[in-house]
């Protein structure tokens, strides 16, 4: 049976260039699935101009409301949103997230079948779509910028001024780093593979948890920590980490012995709820601890890492944290922790974060509309029906929907 599937223009502000399909995947998902058609509404905005698309035999059009599968970036404007449609987008809705109830509420009314990017999973709930190694990328490369500038040592450009990952690694390539640099990277996930990335292109040795908290060095090193070495059992007993994600609250942070020997962290980290801070306010107040620069790519405002007082944003990326005070301060205020924690991040490579992203999606969403859904993609990621309900396994949101709206 034809599927028509729609690229929409994203319309939410500040503007965001990335997209579900370049126009050469476009075409791929096209070959590939004889009775697939895709168009591409008509967006200035795109990283991928309208033309591209025409080149690749792609039909750009200012009304999409053919299609069948709508597929987009960021979250839909409620007026925009087409009724009856399945819609794929991340929604910001799955945490209960306030300023997006009238978005999930405005979704059931038009009885919109949502399909977030975030609910796509595996039948072990590991996800298989997202921009997380992009945004470890950029984040990693972020925060050689800010010590860069803050120590007047080099100047990187913005990331965003660049044409894409290549001409990041050649930026990468002028800049010499301080001999006694040591940095933590935490988690081991995409996001901290994107850091990795960027680690290694720069030369800078690996070394493990514990020569790295017992040894001196007369080069730059990293050591990238997981769960268990970033938090230990209350009661000394050997950690389990899958113990862990199912039951945090026997657990405490392990973090110090590393802030007491590293200059900079890189913040890669999943942070589930209920788990350990990294390191609170308190921590950071302690003669000991060394960090001055933190690259929160993980980005939880006000939670596991006391430094991270809001998002900051592409144009202005840096802020300093005082742990004195605990206040916002100039990010190259003395005794101050520098802090990156751009929230945004894929969106300063919007031409590899989009083909990366396709690559996942073809691969791994495409098949289930073809192939009856036999590895149940499409069934574990519907939020919601096509009669404006909330499907079974996310009717713990039924309380957020019913909840007051602002």
């Amino acid at each position: 049976m034809p599927v028509t599937f729609a690229i929409i223009k994203e319309r939410k502000n500040p503007p965001d260039r990335r997209v579900v399909f370049s126009p050469e995947k476009c075409a791929e998902l096209m070959d590939r699935y004889r009775d697939a058609k895709i168009i591409a509404e008509s967006s200035a905005v795109r990283i991928f101009l309208d033309r591209a698309y025409k080149d690749w035999g792609i039909d750009v059009k200012d009304d999409v409301s053919e299609a069948d599968i709508v597929l987009g970036v960021k979250e839909v404007p409620i007026e925009a949103l087409i009724p009856k449609k399945k819609y794929f987008f991340f929604s910001h809705t799955i945490k209960k997230q306030p300023y997006n109830q009238k978005l999930l509420r405005a979704v059931l009314d038009k009885k919109i079948e949502l399909y977030d990017h975030e609910t796509i999973i595996k039948e072990n709930g590991a996800r298989l779509i997202g921009f997380g190694y992009y945004a470890g990328l950029v984040g990693a490369y972020n925060g050689f910028r800010a010590l860069g500038l803050r120590n007047g040592i080099f100047e990187l450009p913005k990331v965003e001024n660049l044409p894409d990952l290549i001409g990041v690694k050649a930026e990468l390539d002028k800049i010499i780093l301080p001999s006694d640099l040591r940095i933590i990277l935490s988690g081991t996930g995409k996001v901290s593979s994107g850091a990795k990335e960027i680690l290694d292109h720069l030369g800078i040795k690996e070394v493990s948890d514990t020569v790295y908290l017992t040894s001196n060095f007369s080069e730059p090193v990293y050591c990238m920590i997981d769960v268990m070495e970033y938090n230990r059992r209350k009661d000394g007993k050997a950690g389990d980490k899958y113990e862990f994600y199912k039951d945090p609250s026997g657990y405490e942070s392990n973090f110090m012995p590393y802030a007491k020997v590293s200059d900079m962290f890189i913040a890669g980290h999943f942070y589930g709820n209920g788990a350990p801070y990294l390191f609170t306010r308190e921590d950071a107040r302690n003669p000991d601890f060394r960090i001055n620069l933190v690259s929160d790519i993980s980005c939880d405002v006000d939670g596991p890492v006391a430094s991270t007082l809001r998002a900051s944003t592409i144009a202005e990326p840096f802020y300093g944290y005082d742990p004195k005070t605990e206040s916002e301060t100039s990010f190259d205020a003395k005794d101050a922790i520098t802090v990156m924690a751009v929230d945004n991040l894929p969106c300063e490579l919007p031409k590899d974060a989009s083909e990366g992203f396709g690559e996942m999606f073809l691969e791994n969403v495409i098949p289930a509309f073809f192939n009856g859904d036999k590895d149940g993609i499409l069934f574990r990621a519907r939020m919601t029906t096509e009669n404006g309900t909330l499907a079974e396994r996310f009717e713990y949101l039924q309380d957020y929907v019913d909840g007051k709206l602002d």
